[in-house]
């Protein structure tokens, strides 16, 4: 702006300097200052974006002229931000799980990102999971697969070989069932939940496909040996109901010493730091397939949106990209918090150590692109496509119904629901 009566030059929008030649931030980009409103989870998330935004990446924000107000938001936060944006009070950039995802990009809400580098640079099945007609629709910040976590003294003790990477489904089976066999009764090889969130990385692993051509799902030959496989775990001794043992998670068995193996994302490092210090553990890639010899695994990832009524969509687009940038997920898995989705952080050092933390973020990190994986999205079914699977899995697990009704009956809910 220019004062009357008086010749100063147009001043710094950044630094406000009366004369923009003095400012010593001149030289960086000038836009005009914004607030732009995000929203994320609450939980141990927001030490992580605070940080980011006050330290990582405090000079590009104030660089491009944006002021970003932050609010975590604690409780179910899906309920929350659908509420805001019928209401019209939602923020400028908000987080979007995959699992949801479709309601929002289905009805418009979402803006699609104006990077056209952006897709080239993430891990493809990430960018994959958030593209819909061809436009990438998120900025994915970072993302979990499945993985084998073992404790690695139960198998000594058992004196039975650690799972690895080289394992097919039967060789794991089979070491699961000698530590069963060694041990007795009070551990059992791998805590099993009856829910496609864990058993669907041994579908996709046998080459089904959730969705064929027509889209309609069909529980094919594949889908059946993986079923049988799955839940015939528990028969041996292989595998043990979680809900059998008290628990309600995998990782609550292997935490609680119940079973050797639990099948979970990297959160369980930072559930075993704090609910088992002591133990020693180990990580392992989901086991291949033995007829496919390919591994399946599922996405589970959440992106930074931008809202596509907001009045500043256009300059919520830029903390976006920085809150997903290269740096940000740099910063962010050096501490060992997240997994980044950028293709280019796959070689890096941190993956390289050789303590147990960074050697399972590794096999995490490879699990997005390693055999046949999808990300944890079911089109405009939401849960409701996985309901019969579930239904399934949990009449044949206890022993209350056998496969092939089960099947039979997932497989005539699945018609009916794929059909409308």
């Amino acid at each position: 702006m220019r004062s009357a009566g008086n010749d100063w030059e147009e001043s710094c929008v950044i630094c406000l300097w009366p004369l923009r030649s003095a400012c010593p931030l001149w030289h960086l980009p000038h836009l005009s200052a914004e607030t732009v409103r995000i929203a994320g989870f609450g939980g141990s998330d927001p030490a992580v974006i605070t940080n980011l935004l006050n330290n990582v990446l405090a000079d590009d924000i104030a660089a491009a002229g944006i002021t970003v107000e932050y609010t975590p938001i604690d409780g179910d936060f899906n309920h929350f931000i659908l509420n805001a944006l019928s209401a019209g009070t939602a923020p400028d950039l908000f987080y979007v799980d995959i699992f949801w995802s479709g309601a929002i990009f289905s009805a418009g809400q979402a803006a699609p990102v104006t990077d056209a580098t952006l897709a080239a640079a993430l891990i493809p099945n990430i960018a994959a999971a958030f593209t819909r007609d061809g436009q990438l629709m998120g900025y994915p910040k970072d993302f979990n697969t499945l993985a084998i976590h073992y404790n690695v003294d139960i198998f000594d003790e058992a004196q039975v070989e650690y799972p690895d990477a080289d394992d097919t489904s039967d060789d794991f089976a089979t070491k699961l069932t000698a530590v069963h066999d060694a041990l007795g009764d009070d551990v059992a090889g791998m805590c099993l939940v009856a829910d496609y969130a864990r058993f669907g990385a041994f579908a996709l692993a046998s080459g089904w496909t959730p969705f064929n051509a027509e889209g309609r799902t069909v529980l094919d030959d594949n889908f059946r040996r993986a079923f049988t496989f799955y839940t015939g775990l528990a028969d041996t001794g292989a595998g043990v109901l979680a809900a059998d043992v008290g628990e309600g998670w995998t990782g609550g068995c292997m935490g609680a010493e119940k079973a050797a193996v639990a099948m979970e994302g990297a959160w369980m490092i930072g559930f075993l730091r704090d609910s088992a210090p002591s133990m020693v553990w180990g990580s392992a890639p989901i086991p291949s397939d033995p007829v496919s010899g390919q591994r399946g695994n599922l996405i589970f990832t959440v992106a930074w949106t931008v809202n596509a009524a907001s009045p500043v969509a256009a300059a919520a687009q830029t903390p976006a990209g920085l809150l997903t940038s290269e740096n940000a997920q740099q910063a962010v898995l050096e501490q060992g918090l997240a997994i980044p989705s950028r293709a280019a952080l796959s070689d890096n050092a941190y993956f390289d150590g050789t303590d147990v933390a960074r050697i399972a973020n590794r096999i995490v990190f490879e699990g997005a692109s390693d055999g046949n994986v999808l990300p944890y999205y079911f089109g405009g079914y939401g849960g409701a496509w996985m309901e019969p699977i579930n239904s399934a899995l949990n009449a044949v697990m206890p022993g209350e119904s056998d496969v092939d009704t089960a099947l039979a009956g997932a497989q005539a809910a699945l018609d009916t629901l794929t059909s409308q």
